[in-house]
């Protein structure tokens, strides 16, 4: 965990307007509580409207979305769900994350997570357990947040392969409680590619420290990282030295389970 895997080719997608147009749709979708009517959608998405309509009418024809015959507004429907469910079932990785979660927020007083890293390089909480103790950071199964933020953040940028100019530019569009500083920021990312997990205190929430530990897939892609949170006056010393050898051992099993449970 001390060096940083070697970063795969990337691999260019050549790109499908039907299906981005349909992503988005259900994106946008997903953000709206009280649905959009076609226009409203058009307009966000920057769509004609004829054709918003014709792929709200495919998402509508296979349960992806449902749309109110009075109001003409189109919300989610429940076919998403039905999707969703295969990426929390038996094997996957929530499944597997979910004791060790439980055994990190039981034995430190933390809330714990398990969080996946998107091939968009969105985080997000796939598995969470969470501890009696009071603190402001608002998380459910489901939540995402910005790819570079907080402790997750760090190992992405120490494992992403990007240079310097590249990583500061996504650093500035970053919104913390109180931005560390990007000299800071950068000798984090560095501390965490060598010491094998990273931690935010008081930055992306302040009285808040989150620590994360990676997880690779036999590939040495960055694919999830367990993540911990918890009030910063709970955590001295001691108290972090015991927690990230404790979340690393996980982290690592967790990683066995995968390759061994194979693609």
């Amino acid at each position: 965990m001390g060096v940083s895997p070697l970063q795969p080719k990337a691999v260019r997608v050549r790109p499908v307007p039907a299906v981005s147009r349909s992503i988005a749709i259900l994106r946008l979708l997903g953000e709206t509580k009280q649905g959009m009517g076609v226009k409203a959608i058009a307009d966000a998405l920057e769509l004609v409207p004829s054709t918003c309509l014709h792929i709200l009418r495919v998402l509508v024809s296979e349960d992806l979305v449902r749309v109110d015959p009075g109001t003409k507004r189109y919300t989610l429907a429940g076919g998403m769900i039905s999707l969703a469910r295969s990426v929390l079932s038996i094997g996957s990785f929530s499944q597997l994350a979910q004791p060790a979660l439980d055994r990190l927020a039981a034995s430190f007083a933390v809330t714990a997570m398990g969080v996946e890293i998107t091939a968009r390089k969105d985080v997000v909480v796939l598995a969470i357990s969470k501890s009696t103790q009071p603190f402001r950071l608002h998380t459910d199964v489901g939540s995402q947040f910005d790819h570079l933020a907080s402790a997750t953040g760090r190992l992405i940028a120490a494992h992403s392969g990007e240079n310097w100019t590249q990583l500061r530019e996504r650093y500035n569009a970053i919104v913390w409680d109180k931005a560390p500083g990007f000299a800071t920021w950068k000798k984090e990312v560095e501390q965490a590619r060598a010491n094998g997990w990273s931690m935010d205190r008081d930055n992306f929430v302040s009285g808040l420290t989150v620590v994360a530990a990676p997880i690779f897939n036999s590939g040495a892609q960055l694919t999830h990282t367990l993540v911990v949170a918890g009030l910063s006056s709970h955590m001295g010393a001691a108290e972090m030295e015991a927690l990230t050898s404790t979340m690393r051992r996980e982290a690592r099993e967790i990683a066995d389970q995968m390759a061994a449970r194979g693609p």
